[in-house]
């Protein structure tokens, strides 16, 4: 067809006309993430007194310009929690717990760019909080070794205000500005509630290096296999340390035990008196006392008993008391001076270890560890106090909430 004036103008009319007939699409709204509307109330479930939660409703918070609002997807019950939850020893209550969470950014403000790391954040992306640094310029993410977190703010460990969304057992949580928060996005739902204990776990191993005693052939002995012990253990897997003997009372931690990656376990009900029992962990080490040890329970009586399972010029890290248990009683000529025992302490992690522990869970899943079995079981936000009965109560590893 031969082209006129005419027939371009026609033309171009009819183009027109087609691209305004087509509706553009609406930019998706900041409050939306996943397809779904935020609410204007938000659930959380907040300890009123000892061993009681109740689901409070409060009005969704502004968002400002430094903050990120989170939608939970899960959070892990912390031995925290457990003391939180029996005996507020820090005068909390009433408090929204929960330390050990993680979930989607569904809302930030106009400042949010990236995360603690540098690492990019967008709408959609999973995250997880460490702890909140209000006074002290001295840390940062590149000065990380100077201390651990202690002294510092944490999420779920917060007194309660006028903003209430201050713990993941929550169905939202509101990240103020100048929080540390981590785009943990590459990582399942389960390894990011596993996050925070196992941050504690490379902290107490990096702790242990530090004595020089710690090596790939040394023969290591892991007191108490709870979550914290089974941890530790496949921290140590993981760094190639294939020589370590499980020490606890219950048989099926034990067994649990093994396929984290203990060589042997010693079962302490099997034993009459410490000389019996630090008598089994060396046959279990072939005739041999611990070049190394961790002692990851909240008992003293624990702890006095841990230096008989070391050998002369031996290293021990003590992890197991997050809180006050009580004086422990050792001879300090024998259990330390006359063995040279080089003794360190951990408690709690740096941000250093905190971004490490990311590495640490891909490298534990790569080599076929089971870390995602550490939760045994699994409660929704309606029942907490179900879920803090059955944590009590030793039924099983790591409980968990998760939001459905």
């Amino acid at each position: 067809m031969e082209m006129n004036s005419a027939n371009v103008e026609a033309v171009v009319k009819q183009v027109l006309e087609s691209m305004l007939e087509k509706k553009v699409p609406e930019a998706a709204p900041a409050q939306k993430a996943a397809g779904n509307e935020i609410p204007k109330t938000a659930h959380v479930a907040m300890l009123t007194a000892l061993e009681h939660f109740e689901i409070k409703e409060y009005p969704m918070p502004e968002v400002g310009d430094g903050d990120i609002l989170v939608k939970v997807e899960g959070c892990g019950v912390c031995g925290t929690d457990a003391h939180e939850f029996k005996r507020d020893p820090f005068s909390l209550i009433p408090v929204v717990l929960g330390h050990e969470g993680t979930g989607e950014i569904v809302k930030m403000g106009k400042n949010v760019k990236v995360d603690s790391a540098g690492k990019a954040l967008n709408l959609g992306d999973k995250v997880v909080t460490c702890m909140i640094f209000k006074d002290d310029p001295e840390i940062t993410m590149y000065d990380l070794n100077k201390q651990n977190v202690g002294g510092a703010d944490v999420y779920g460990l917060l007194p309660d205000d006028d903003v209430h969304l201050n713990g993941w057992f929550s169905d939202y949580i509101l990240i103020r500005e100048g929080s540390t928060v981590f785009n943990v996005s590459d990582l399942d739902l389960k390894s990011r509630v596993l996050i925070e204990p196992c941050a504690v776990l490379v902290h107490a191993v990096e702790r242990a290096k530090t004595t020089g005693i710690l090596r790939f052939n040394s023969r290591v002995v892991v007191q108490g296999c709870g979550p914290i012990g089974l941890i530790c253990i496949a921290v140590l897997r993981t760094m190639g340390i294939e020589n370590i003997v499980a020490v606890d009372g219950e048989q099926k931690r034990l067994e649990f035990a093994k396929r984290m990656g203990a060589e042997k376990s010693v079962n302490f009900k099997d034993f009459q008196g410490i000389d019996a029992l630090a008598q089994g962990v060396k046959d279990a080490f072939g005739g041999h006392a611990a070049d190394f040890a961790f002692q990851c329970t909240g008992s003293p009586i624990a702890h006095a008993n841990i230096y008989k399972f070391i050998r002369n010029g031996g290293g021990l890290c003590e992890l197991g008391f997050f809180i006050n248990g009580g004086d422990a009683t050792i001879n300090p000529h024998f259990d330390l001076c006359s063995k040279e025992i080089t003794l360190v302490g951990s408690w709690v992690y740096t941000l250093r270890d905190y971004a490490t522990t990311f590495d640490f869970l891909k490298r534990a899943k790569a080599i076929g560890l089971p870390i995602d079995d550490l939760i045994t079981h699994e409660f929704p936000l309606e029942q907490i106090n179900e879920a803090h009965q059955t944590n009590l109560a030793m039924k099983g590893l790591k409980i968990a909430i998760i939001n459905k």
